[in-house]
This record gives C-alpha cells, structure tokens and sequence, in this order.
C-alpha cells in the first residue's frame, strides 16, 4: 500500500472516527438570550467548556417562555439540552414536569472547602435547576440629557421629563413601577398587586404615560433607542446597559427600584444530550467561570465565593462588582423579583396585559 493511499484511509477514518463522536453525542444546544449577553455567556462558558471537554456548544436564541419546550416535548423530538431562564418561567417548567432534575450535591465546592450548594446567594438554587446570573431589569437614560431621572417617579413624570420612553411589552416589572410610582411601598408591592384592587391600580398609573411608550421586546432594542434618541429613558436589562457603557455610549442605570432576579439553566426533560447538559451546568457552575461571566456582564454571581474574584472590565481600569444588581448600593433601593407571584399569576396578567395594550 503506497503513502498517499495510506494517508487517504487514514484521513476517512479520522473522519469517520469524529463523526461518531458526534453523533455519540460530543455536542449539545444551548438556547440563551442572545446579543452582547451571549457573547459573553460564549467567551466565559461555552468556548472554554468546549476546550475542557470536547463537547462542541451549538448556540441558540430565543426570547424566553415554555411554548417552544413544551412543543418540542409534545412532538417527541426535544433540540434543546440547556435553556437559559428567568425564574418565573423556571418555576412553572419545574411545577409542570418540564425538567430533568439536577444534583446540587455534584457541584464542585469553593476554594474554602464549602460545598458547593451551600456556596450559593439563597433564592438561587431549586429541586430542578441551578441559578446562574442575578441580573436587573431598571431604568436606563442618555448621561448627557439635560436633565436625568433620580427615581422611577421621574419615568411617570411626562411633564418635568418629556419625551417618550421604552418599556418591554410585558407585565413583569412593568407593574411593579407603575405601582411604586403611585405612592405603594417597595415591601408591600407583591401584597399590592394580589389583589383586584391593586391591579387596577397599576394599570390606571399605566394609562398616565401609555401614549408615550415605545414598546421593546428583544433586550438589544433599548441601547438602541436610546442612541437614536426615540426615548429619553427606557427599561432595559441593566447587564446590557452596562456593556454599552464600556463600549463608549453616554448611557447611565438609575437604580431606584430596580427588578432583579435570577436567571437559571434548565435541562428539559427528554434533551438528546442529557449526560453532556448536566455537565455542562456543573462546569459553568465553577466560582471562577461565574466570576469570568460577570467580569464580562456586570450580572451577579449566584456563588458566594465567586463575587471576590469579580475584576475590571477587560482592558479597563473599571471595576465591575459596583454595577452589579446584588451590590450594596444598588440592592437597598431595589426590588427583589416575586418569583412565587408570577409563577402564579403570569397567565392571567399577560392576559389583562395584552387586553390593555389593545383599548
């Protein structure tokens, strides 16, 4: 057998040899949000797992909800192995019977020898799913107006703060504010807005500035409208915010009543690479490639241990930690997502919320 011939079969059975691989299951769909979050999510987590186990990261975007999960399960042909969610959603797939569950006791501990599910911010870990990122949803404005809102008063306030502003199409948060800016205590929010009374209630705030909204559904829209001067503030996910900030836009986060929540990775139930998600979550579940994300992201940690290793912003000399939600300064006047509310309530108020949206 000469050389090239030698070489030929070799080279085939190479790729015949990676190709079993793969369809062995060396890959695996991750369905995240999308934009500068993903890149980052990519950078921190996907491209050095990738290097650390061979397993290939195949990136999907999506805009959150069950429907798509759902389908996919319903078909019997489920795609995606890892789903980047909010809580809200989190806890309805878990309720529902949507997830393989994870074994916190699996994760590896902190450089204190403390384990690892002991290691995480409380309200960050379920019985299915593991929390990956706080993040913020709060108001954002242009530094270089002439005048700046202090509180999300000021966002209600069309006459001292003209203009439009955007606001996502949905009720989350969207509520909260509105009854906040109508005199309701941040700690009496949720209380609030149990009842029939309160959701009137924030609804009629609502009506005060609905023909001034500009409405935004994916989270790359508010920079966006803020850099082609539509809105003079917005809504916005502050991590988003943050990264645009660095990048050289005059964009500044009021924290004043800020949402924050948690976002976390699921694995749906029936993933064709289920061995490869659940290794995936325990990787990116490591102090140090938390830490690495938020550098990136300005989103919190989950892990206790990791909020220490969180540095400046690459190639700045800015310090990340004090843009994230969890920091001292920026919790204490914010407003900590009712996970347990919307779990319950989201049906029926995205009902109300789009009834509203057509009157």
């Amino acid at each position: 057998m000469n050389v090239v011939r030698r070489m030929v079969i070799a080279s085939a059975a190479l790729l015949i040899s990676m190709s079993s691989m793969a369809q062995g299951g060396k890959e695996m769909t991750v369905a995240s949000w999308g934009g500068s979050y993903t890149e980052a999510q990519k950078k921190a987590l996907f491209d050095p797992f990738t290097k650390a186990t061979g397993i290939a990261v195949k990136i999907i975007e999506y805009n959150g909800g069950l429907s798509e999960i759902r389908a996919q399960q319903q078909a019997g042909k489920v795609v995606w192995d890892v789903v980047v969610s909010d809580i809200f959603d989190e806890r309805r797939a878990c309720e529902d019977g949507l997830l393989t569950r994870f074994n916190a006791s699996t994760l590896p501990a902190s450089a204190d020898g403390t384990a690892g599910v002991s290691d995480f911010v409380p309200g960050t870990t379920s019985k299915c799913s593991l929390g990956s990122i706080s993040w913020a949803r709060a108001i954002a404005y242009d530094a270089n107006a002439p005048k700046q809102p202090k509180t999300i008063k000021d966002f209600f306030d069309t006459k001292n703060f003209p203009g439009k502003r955007g606001l996502q199409k949905s009720p989350v948060a969207t509520l909260e504010w509105a009854l906040v800016a109508d005199g309701v205590p941040r700690k009496d929010v949720y209380t609030v807005l149990s009842t029939p009374a309160g959701v009137d209630r924030a609804f009629r705030k609502l009506d005060t500035i609905k023909k001034d909204i500009v409405w935004w559904e994916a989270g790359a829209q508010p920079p966006q409208l803020l850099a082609s001067h539509e809105v003079v503030m917005t809504s916005a996910y502050a991590g988003r915010i943050f990264v645009a900030r660095m990048e050289g836009a005059p964009f500044r986060i009021m924290w004043d009543s800020d949402v924050w929540s948690t976002d976390f990775f699921m694995i749906p139930k029936g993933a064709p690479h289920t061995q490869e998600a659940l290794e995936f979550v325990k990787f990116a579940s490591n102090p140090e490639r938390q830490a690495a994300l938020s550098t990136l992201t300005s989103n919190g940690p989950t892990r206790r241990s990791a909020i220490v290793l969180v540095g400046n912003y690459p190639g700045t000399t800015e310090s990340v930690a004090p843009h994230m939600p969890t920091y001292p300064a920026n919790i204490k006047d914010s407003i900590q997502a009712g996970a347990d509310f919307w779990a319950e309530n989201q049906d029926a108020l995205k009902l109300r919320f789009t009834q509203w949206l057509l009157q």
